[in-house]
């Protein structure tokens, strides 16, 4: 019945139940019954949301060049997206966890939930095709494509915030990795942005890059 539920909020049904249940499954719930992970599966369905993504684009926004398009695709199939999807959808309350991640809130981690979705959109894909896949990408990142290519070429958040703090006289800026947490498989970094010796916000993402320009979209926000 709960994965009966799953299905309704994806709005897809499964002929194969293990595929979805394998999709749902993190490596901490895994190592603790030797069994699949969804690690490949996040693999393959990157894959498979780079080429929709890029194919809807394609045909939707002649008027984009190929760098425009690059970046609007970077931008839309990245862990903030997936990680709204997860939520929207109720991602959380199916996934397979070990006790460890259950313990530190691995049900509410940013990376785990947005690479839950890339799993389960390989699972539809080898499930049923590429039909259903297309359909629940786009209906949920079309919003997103769009939102993205109106601001494509506009400054990231770490220049922009450089810019603002710079407008008065030269100032010292710095970005600062104060943790790494998880496996290095799947590392969760937090960061500071630092403007004379004054710490202005603090950030986390999957990767150092995304810890920092959520830091510096943060204290951008508190201006």
């Amino acid at each position: 019945m709960e994965l009966q539920e799953f299905e309704k909020n994806i709005g897809y049904s499964f002929s194969n139940q293990e595929r979805l249940k394998n999709a749902l499954t993190h490596t901490s719930y895994a190592n603790e019954r030797n069994i699949p992970s969804n690690e490949k599966l996040e693999f393959l369905g990157d894959a498979i949301l780079e080429f929709v993504t890029s194919e809807y684009l394609y045909e939707n926004y002649k008027h984009l060049k190929e760098g425009e398009m690059t970046k609007v695709r970077a931008s839309v199939v990245c862990e903030e997206s997936l990680y709204k999807i997860a939520l929207q959808l109720n991602f959380s309350d199916f996934l397979y966890l070990g006790k460890s991640e259950q313990v530190n809130g691995g049900s509410k981690r940013p990376a785990i939930l947005a690479d839950s979705v890339e799993a389960v959109i390989a699972a539809m894909y080898l499930d049923g095709g590429l039909a259903p896949v297309k359909k629940f990408i786009l209906e949920n990142l079309t919003d997103a494509i769009k939102i993205a290519s109106r601001n494509v070429g506009l400054k990231d958040y770490k220049t922009v915030l450089q810019e603002k703090l710079q407008v008065h006289g030269d100032v010292h800026i710095e970005y600062k990795i104060i943790r790494e947490t998880g496996p290095d498989h799947d590392k969760y970094f937090t960061a500071q942005v630092i403007c004379n010796k004054k710490v202005l916000a603090t950030g986390e993402g999957h990767s150092k890059k995304s810890a920092e320009m959520e830091a510096a979209r943060l204290a951008m926000q508190e201006m």
